[in-house]
């Protein structure tokens, strides 16, 4: 079959890549944070941010199974598609309150195992295990 070179540019437009899955985009401004999920858990565990506004996690899959990335609380309930062993996916939501959201794998029974951890917007200092962010970045140290 051949095809020109503008309906090749549709036909791979329709590709995507990897496996990943992308909800979101970032916005001026947004923090970004990366999570690391593996069977069964996500690091950082604690997540500490200084004041709401939009943030951007960035869901690494480093275990070897579908997993996927959720938050919710003060009224934000939002996740990303299954990302695929080795993927990643960006997860971008406005963190309008502060407070405690719990952000977990929404695939069955991954949370139950230890796939969960808090987001704390506005809240006191950090602990071990805690990454914080006051605007610029955030992630897991050394990885």
């Amino acid at each position: 079959m051949l095809l020109t070179v503008p309906a090749l540019a549709i036909v791979l437009a329709g590709c995507g890549g990897g496996g990943g899955a992308t909800t979101g985009s970032a916005a001026p401004g947004a923090r970004a944070i990366q999570v690391k999920e593996m069977e069964y858990a996500l690091a950082p565990g604690k997540i500490t941010i200084a004041k709401p506004g939009t943030v951007v996690f960035d869901a690494v899959n480093a275990g070897k199974m579908g997993h996927a990335l959720a938050i919710e609380g003060n009224g934000v309930d939002k996740e990303t598609g299954t990302i695929d062993a080795g993927s990643s996916a960006k997860l971008t939501v406005d963190l309008k309150k502060a407070g405690t959201y719990e952000l977990y794998c929404p695939i069955d029974g991954h949370k139950q195992l230890g796939m969960k951890a808090t987001v704390v917007v506005g809240g006191g200092g950090g602990s071990s295990g805690t990454t914080s962010t006051k605007g610029g970045g955030g992630g897991i140290p050394g990885y």
